[in-house]
């Protein structure tokens, strides 16, 4: 019987993609927070090189944020997995309400297998066309 556990976790990690996505979409900031590991790092692609570093952190850095609607769409999601570890790639396109025109950026996340499931170690947006 062949080894299906790596397409299942490929699966898990492209869906916690798209959560990530929705939860940001919907203000869910402590959703989004939850899919990192307590040390977890992340940065926005606006800002590469500036990580936030800690889940605390994360969540208190999207609940500073001002409201705002936005719509993220991902794609391109490319995941391999080695055991319980994982990197993934996905390009994203970003819509907002405020009437700026879209942003085009990529992340490349690094993960791990938990007792809760696949979360962030780190997660690092940039944007493909910056100004």
């Amino acid at each position: 019987m062949p080894n299906i556990q790596p397409l299942l976790d490929e699966a898990a990690i492209t869906r916690m993609i798209h959560d990530y996505a929705a939860w940001n979409d919907a203000g869910d900031w402590d959703a989004v927070a939850a899919l990192y590991v307590p040390e977890g790092r992340m940065s926005r692609p606006i800002a590469p090189d500036d990580f936030v570093g800690g889940r605390d952190a994360i969540l208190a850095a999207f609940k500073a944020r001002p409201p705002r609607t936005t719509r993220h769409i991902c794609a391109n999601i490319r995941v391999d997995v080695n055991g319980d570890t994982a990197a993934a790639t996905s390009q994203i396109l970003l819509f907002t309400a405020a009437g700026q025109p879209p942003l085009v950026g990529s992340y490349v996340d690094k993960l791990v297998r938990t007792p809760e499931g696949w979360r962030f170690v780190e997660r690092r947006g940039s944007l493909d066309f910056p100004d």
